[in-house]
């Protein structure tokens, strides 16, 4: 499907640019989120029309991101969570979550501006993207952790996902040795025995 965009859209184009994308892309993300419109004559010298309230508009909304961005860019979020000793999540924490713990620390974020590809499924910090804009972009650090103890000792550079060695069980003896080692107690009791009683040797 051929495309005019109305924004700058992240490894598709700017403003403006005629586009040819995937049918379900376009109805299922660009078209219902404003982001493009369908590539008639009409919309076409339509945009044109509008192109420079439209431009404005943009200015308008990258500035107000930017302002955002200089205080949301580097935050920090703690997401406690219940996790196995070796860090696997009991669960997984999503772009929701981390949308909801920005908006409890009093920014404004949707799930569909954080930059997730997949759910975080282990314990540790995890650098997130936030897009605030299509052309402003922040990092937050997620530190997902079993308690808020845990997650200061993971800030403090510790390693919680390396599992304890020191108590392991000694592995069990095959057969093979086993019966070696009868063997082996059978031909030293013999040989004491014919130490011990040298005169029935002869």
């Amino acid at each position: 499907m051929q495309l005019i965009l109305l924004e700058r859209v992240a490894k598709l184009g700017q403003m403006g640019e005629l586009v040819k994308v995937r049918d379900g892309y376009a109805r299922n993300y660009l078209l219902p989120q404003g982001k493009a419109l369908r590539a008639t004559k009409a919309n076409i010298e339509r945009f044109e029309t509008e192109r420079v309230h439209l431009e404005a508009h943009n200015l308008e909304r990258k500035g107000e991101a930017e302002k955002v961005a200089e205080t949301m860019d580097g935050t920090r979020l703690i997401i406690v969570r219940q996790a196995a000793e070796t860090g696997q999540l009991y669960g997984s924490v999503s772009p929701r979550d981390i949308a909801d713990d920005l908006t409890e620390q009093g920014f404004s974020v949707s799930r569909s501006q954080i930059n997730l590809n997949n759910p975080i499924k282990a314990i540790g910090i995890h650098a997130v993207e936030v897009s605030l804009h299509p052309e402003v972009q922040v990092s937050v650090s997620v530190n997902v952790a079993r308690s808020a103890d845990e997650a200061e000792r993971q800030a403090a550079g510790e390693d919680l996902t390396q599992r304890d060695d020191r108590f392991q069980f000694e592995p069990e003896p095959d057969e093979e040795d086993e019966d070696e080692a009868e063997t082996s107690e059978d031909s030293s009791e013999e040989v004491a025995e014919a130490e011990a009683n040298p005169e029935e040797q002869t």
